[in-house]
């Protein structure tokens, strides 16, 4: 990590960051001559830093601030090490960090110990999970008091419609898209495909499998990161936000996972379409913690705008082939690169906690071995099927009691996940549906 710095003179500060419970990255600025502190000892701030509200509030009635007299945590470097800011002015390097104890012990409260503790499951049965992760995104002028599509640099002109997979509208964008890519290189993202989507101004860009869960979490949580600060420094905005246009579809952030065994050979692979039986445990344990989970695939109140049925937001608890209507969708292909694709998540999780409900409610399955239901065919919104909880309360009141969710996440995490997304329902409730957008624009 010091080579970095070294080899990269022109870096005049660094900021050293971790992801609170909201995916929000808290941390400090320090001036790079002091970089070997933050590298060797760590850092330090308070545990309820991990524990904010959207709006960077202390949660009003959590244990880990007054109760505890506001303890620190330390903070340790994660392996990515240092990084460029390409989307900054001045020559910067981002330091991702994580929470410990005192005593070296991980802070549960953290998302991505959350993530690692899942990953530690796997590992623990010889198993290793393989992510890639579909991230949509508006590009969007908030110069106004009326959200609308940036005008093109090339044109001039506001192109005011859903363009599915349009070269054009992606060309009409090419100078940030350009930079964008660029950018990722420096940061070692493993940006793939991009395409424009069907809302205004929406666009999707994949990244390239991983398996290394932890690595895959830091590349979305980083990409929303990248994506946000470089659309500034092109004088639009880009949000990650579920919904930010009432009659458009909403923005999803999809995972495609399978699950190698300890020769490398994929568990979900029986040569043919349909998959080997671990598959479908796999995905019984998806389905059966789908209720449970919601919170984490829809964390906001502008998340629920998102999941209504026809939007290719997912409503119903089902699993079909090669259907985009359904919840969990099997792709189909060579045999060797079978996987699930988990649909429901909106764009503005946080990704390390979205990755660990999924890969924690496969691995449940997985050890239950228990079947799933029939794969529906057709219209999973025409079908009669269980229900994702729709609403913010529901959703909050179900992750805190549901048994699949105590599997998975820390009793710590669920309880100070449960009363952040407590405390911004309630004052949340206080603000116009404007007020709410204007909130969620930067934040998710």
């Amino acid at each position: 990590m010091k080579n970095w710095l070294r080899k990269n003179p022109q870096v005049r500060t660094i900021r050293v960051a971790a992801s609170d419970l909201n995916g929000q990255a808290r941390g400090k600025r320090i001036p790079s001559r002091y970089a070997d502190k933050a590298v060797e000892g760590g850092t330090r701030f308070p545990m309820s830093v991990l524990n904010l509200d959207i709006w960077g509030e202390d949660i009003d009635d959590s244990p880990l601030v007054y109760e505890t007299g506001d303890r620190d945590g330390v903070l340790k470097p994660t392996e990515r090490g240092f990084m460029p800011m390409p989307w900054l002015d001045a020559p910067s390097a981002l330091l991702p960090i994580w929470m410990f104890h005192e005593d070296g012990r991980p802070y549960a409260g953290d998302p991505r110990h959350a993530l690692n503790a899942v990953v530690e499951r796997y590992k623990a049965r010889g198993l290793t999970p393989v992510c890639a992760v579909e991230l949509e995104f508006f590009l969007i002028d908030d110069s106004g008091r009326t959200l609308q599509v940036p005008p093109s640099p090339r044109s001039g002109k506001r192109r005011v419609a859903g363009e599915i997979l349009s070269l054009r509208a992606l060309d009409q964008f090419d100078a940030f898209f350009t930079d964008l890519y660029d950018a990722c290189e420096e940061m070692d993202i493993p940006a793939d495909t991009a395409i424009s989507e069907a809302g205004l101004g929406q666009f999707e860009i994949n990244l390239m499998h991983c398996d290394d869960a932890l690595r895959a979490a830091d590349d979305a949580w980083l990409f929303k990161m990248l994506v946000k600060g470089m659309a500034r420094r092109h004088g639009f905005a880009a949000s990650f936000m579920a919904k930010p246009y009432e009659d458009y579809a909403g923005s999803g952030l999809h995972i495609h996972f399978s699950v190698l065994d300890g020769e490398g050979n994929n568990v979900f692979d029986d040569g043919g379409e349909a998959g080997t039986d671990v598959l479908r445990h796999a995905v019984a344990g998806c389905l059966k913690a789908m209720p449970g989970s919601a919170l984490v695939f829809a964390p906001h109140a502008n998340s629920f705008d998102r999941m209504v049925p026809g939007s290719h937001a997912p409503t119903g608890i089902s699993w079909a082939y090669e259907n985009r209507t359904s919840a969990i969708r099997i792709p189909s292909g060579s045999p060797a690169a079978r996987r699930i694709e988990h649909r429901v998540a909106g764009g503005d999780v946080n990704p390390y906690l979205m990755l660990a409900a999924v890969l924690g409610a496969a691995l449940n399955g997985i050890e239950d071995a228990q079947d799933p239901p029939a794969p529906i065919t057709g219209n999973a919104y025409a079908a009669d099927l269980p229900q994702i909880p729709g609403d913010w309360e529901s959703a909050i009141n179900q992750f805190e009691t549901d048994e699949q969710v105590a599997r998975i996440f820390a009793p710590d995490l669920i309880r100070n996940f449960v009363l952040t997304k407590r405390q911004e329902m309630k004052y949340m409730a206080e603000l116009s549906p404007q007020e709410q957008v204007t909130i969620y624009l930067d934040t998710v």
